[in-house]
């Protein structure tokens, strides 16, 4: 779809200036230093551009790598390197930019229990991709989709307050009995008052949604091993190492795939 996109009726500039069995040796070379991601979709984009090309990465998924180096080798018919050219590079570079910043959180948490995570605030139709480039970061992915575990939020909860009879034990508890039994439960809080009638459910994880980091280290204490404690909103790299110091055992942050910057790699052509 993304080369569909960007060349709907062809390269016009390189079918009118480039002779059709010209071959040419590129390479992608690192603007900054990160950690790669991307490899076989990079090759994959040349590939379908033309099957001639050949693509040899020098660096794997999940490295890091230093400004300056070379990071892969690109070989073949010059009408499809410049065809997949920007493709190829707004893949790596994005999803490049999603494992060097996942990186850097996780840096962050060295010798205490908590894991980064992703969310859902993913770009449309690329979650899969973002996801493998926090792995190769060296995060760990949240629930995939609205289908695959229970996690009940304000807006869930707020609903059935205004419309059910029960209390919110007695709601989730409810919940509980209509799922199988393999069916993970999170359920997210914002006031230290709701920690307990979440915890007296059973759920498998509770969520402190922006709490502070004085309230976050009390609620690991009142949790006591209970469910695991996931630490959510307002997530920022400079709070990451006292708020993985409270305790709890997951961190989402919603930065990882939302806000981040691609990458600066480029695509020299060699010239000789």
């Amino acid at each position: 779809m993304a080369l569909d996109e960007d060349a709907p009726w062809g390269d016009i500039t390189s079918e009118a200036l480039i002779p059709l069995d010209a071959i040419v040796t590129a390479q992608l070379v690192a603007r900054e230093d990160g950690v790669l991601c991307g490899a076989e979709i990079f090759a994959a984009a040349m590939a379908m551009c033309d099957p001639g090309i050949v693509v040899d990465f020098a660096v794997e998924d999940a490295s890091r790598f230093t400004v300056g180096q070379t990071l892969a080798s690109i070989t073949g018919p010059a009408r499809g390197v410049l065809r997949g050219e920007r493709v190829a590079l707004n893949f790596t570079q994005r999803l490049s930019g999603i494992a060097t910043m996942t990186a850097k959180y996780v840096a962050e948490t060295s010798g205490t229990q908590a894991r980064i995570v992703d969310t859902r605030k993913t770009t449309p139709g690329l979650r899969q991709f973002e996801r493998y480039a926090v792995r190769c970061g060296g995060g760990w992915n949240h629930r995939f989709s609205l289908s695959d575990a229970v996690m009940a939020k304000d807006n869930h909860l707020a609903i059935v307050a205004q419309s059910s009879p029960l209390s919110l034990t007695e709601a989730l508890l409810a919940a509980r009995r209509r799922l199988p039994h393999t069916m993970h439960i999170e359920v997210e809080v914002d006031r230290p008052d709701q920690i307990e009638p979440v915890l007296a459910a059973g759920v498998d994880t509770i969520m402190l949604d922006n709490f502070s980091t004085a309230a976050m280290r009390d609620a690991v204490v009142q949790t006591a091993g209970r469910a695991l404690v996931e630490a959510s909103g307002g997530i920022t790299l400079g709070r990451i190492r006292e708020i993985a110091e409270t305790g709890v055992d997951v961190i989402s942050v919603g930065a990882l795939t939302h806000s981040v910057r691609a990458l600066d790699l480029g695509l020299d052509i060699a010239v000789f």
